[in-house]
C-alpha cells in the first residue's frame, strides 16, 4: 500500500456509481496532502471501483458540478515525469472518456527582487529545455 491509500473523507457516496465512460476529467496528485485537497473539492464522492490486475492505482471517483472526476495519487516515493506519465497512461486506459488532465500540487516559492512569488500564489509552468510545461 502506498502513502495515498489511507486518505478518505467522510463524504456521502452516490448510490449508483457512473460507468467508467462517464468520467471526463483525470487528476493526478503526487502527495497525500494534494489528494486530500482534491477530495475536499468534490461535491460528491462515488463508490470505489474494484481493483484490476493490470492497474495498481487506487482511484478516488467523484463529481464537481456536472463533471465526473477520477483522482489518482502516485505511490509513495514515486514523483516526477515518469511516474506521473505512467499513472496518467493507466488512468486513460481504464477511463477512456477522459478529455482533460490535471496535475495540481503544492510547490515552493522563493521571493526575489525580480520575481515576487509567495505562498498562495498560483503558478503555471511553461516549457523550458527538456522540461515540459503549459503555455
Amino acid at each position: 500500500m502506498g502513502q495515498c491509500d489511507t486518505i478518505r473523507l467522510n463524504r456521502p457516496k452516490e448510490r449508483q456509481r457512473p460507468g467508467t465512460l462517464e468520467y471526463t476529467v483525470g487528476w493526478i496528485c503526487a502527495l497525500p496532502v494534494e489528494l486530500a485537497a482534491a477530495q475536499a473539492m468534490l461535491d460528491e464522492e462515488h463508490a470505489e471501483l474494484p481493483r484490476e490486475k493490470f492497474d495498481p492505482n487506487l482511484y478516488t471517483l467523484g463529481r464537481i458540478g456536472e463533471h465526473n472526476i477520477v483522482i489518482n495519487c502516485l505511490p509513495a516515493g514515486h514523483m516526477g515525469i515518469g511516474p506521473a506519465a505512467a499513472g496518467a497512461a493507466r488512468m486513460v486506459s481504464r477511463f477512456r472518456s477522459i478529455r482533460f488532465g490535471l496535475m495540481v500540487g503544492v510547490g515552493g516559492g522563493v521571493p526575489s527582487p525580480t520575481v515576487d512569488v509567495r505562498l498562495g500564489d498560483v503558478v503555471v509552468s511553461h516549457p523550458f529545455r527538456q522540461h515540459g510545461g503549459v503555455v
